[in-house]
């Protein structure tokens, strides 16, 4: 990656950090608060309903923020991470012996889900991985699309550690935009706002790197050049 694409990548990440706080500065506090308030059931109540969320085919990037921004990177992330596995794992087993009509006709004429599962009946748990390192479904389709696949459950539960990248730069991403709108009100020191973004930058450098490795090897794995995007 160039050092100009680096650059160009930091500074998007540190104004959209700022443009994020800005906007969440009025439910951020509120949310935050409530979520503390319920003392030690907090982290419990929130990952149950991220969970949840995955399964009703709500998008998590919103909860996943907002994770940075109430329990800061490291608990944020782990919280987030047990919410994913435990609504994809979910889904999974969902689709798998429950819905696979409905799911068969959300996937219908998919060349993407054909090329996937060719390459899962070869090798499963490393196809998911990199499905999970850069999806080429969107997370909660592609939650349900896997129980139609030939992936063992346990292999599937595995794979899940390639949501680790991506989860925590959105918690990273999260924590950055609630220090801003605390920072916003008086309540955060603006220096630490902006080590914080430069962190950012760096992670998301990381992870946009990781991503573009896995989706190469993804093409490489399903033999379709074009369609792992």
């Amino acid at each position: 990656m160039s050092m100009v694409l680096r650059i160009v990548i930091g500074i998007l990440a540190v104004a959209l950090a700022l443009a994020l706080g800005r906007l969440l500065g009025s439910y951020v506090e509120p949310f935050r608060a409530w979520v503390e308030g319920l003392g030690a059931l907090g982290p419990l109540v929130f990952v149950l309903g991220y969970a949840a969320a995955v399964v009703a085919f709500v998008p998590g990037s919103a909860l996943t923020l907002a994770a940075g921004a109430i329990f800061g990177i490291a608990e944020g992330t782990v919280t987030v991470f047990v919410a994913a596995v435990l609504g994809s794992c979910a889904a999974f087993l969902v689709a798998r012996y429950f819905a696979r009509g409905a799911v068969e006709r959300r996937l219908a004429g998919s060349p993407q889900f054909a090329a996937i599962d060719r390459a899962i009946g070869r090798e499963g748990r490393k196809i998911v991985f990199l499905l999970r390192l850069s999806p080429a479904i969107p997370f909660t389709l592609l939650n349900y699309a896997l129980g139609l696949t030939r992936v063992r459950f346990a292999d599937y539960a595995l794979a899940s550690f390639g949501m680790i990248p991506g989860t925590l730069l959105y918690v990273y991403l999260g924590s950055v935009a609630g220090d801003a709108a605390s920072a916003s009100a008086g309540g955060a020191e603006v220096g630490r706002t902006v080590v914080k973004a430069v962190g950012l930058a760096a992670t998301a450098a990381v992870t946009i790197y990781v991503t573009i490795l896995a989706r190469r090897a993804l093409r490489e794995a399903t033999g379709e050049a074009g369609d792992a995007r």
